[in-house]
């Protein structure tokens, strides 16, 4: 618990500094915007590979805390709808909680599964699941009416 306290205060502190310095707007105007050569769908599949990436290893408040405000204002200034991306980082944290070797899923499974399933057998078993995830996180990237549908009956 004590390695979890230090990893949101270290992505406190960094986002507090990087808030400080305005480097959102830097990095709206930089390397992921400025760039022509690349489409803005293609961005997105980066950072979506950088979360899977990080979800791999950190605790997904840390990779919220530190990504979010990196990422959120490159995806408005490309044009797409920030509850769009919201729900995409969302998605993309539920492959967090299967994935190993940090899977914490996995391992609230095994404190109730009987004696003789082991970890592998559990982490072995969820790859389909992740696969599935993995598809519907690509049917809301490709058609976001999936997920706009009902924000967009609401406002009119």
């Amino acid at each position: 618990m004590g390695t979890i306290i230090w990893l949101v205060l270290g992505a406190v502190s960094f986002v507090g500094i990087y808030n400080l310095l305005s480097a959102a707007v830097i990095s709206c105007s930089g390397l992921l915007t400025g760039s022509r050569t690349c489409l803005p769908l293609g961005v997105i599949f980066v950072i979506m590979g950088i979360l899977i990436i990080l979800g791999t290893f950190m605790e997904w408040i840390a990779i919220a805390y530190i990504t979010v405000p990196i990422f959120a204002p490159v995806v408005v200034s490309l044009g797409f709808d920030p509850i769009w991306f919201g729900v995409l980082f969302v998605m993309n944290i539920q492959i967090y909680f299967l994935s190993p070797p940090f899977g914490p899923a996995c391992f609230w499974l095994k404190s109730v599964a009987p004696p003789d399933i082991t970890l592998n057998n559990i982490f072995a078993a969820v790859i389909p699941f992740i696969g599935l995830q993995i598809i519907g996180l690509m049917l809301v990237m490709f058609f976001p009416i999936i997920v706009m549908l009902l924000p967009n009956y609401m406002n009119g």
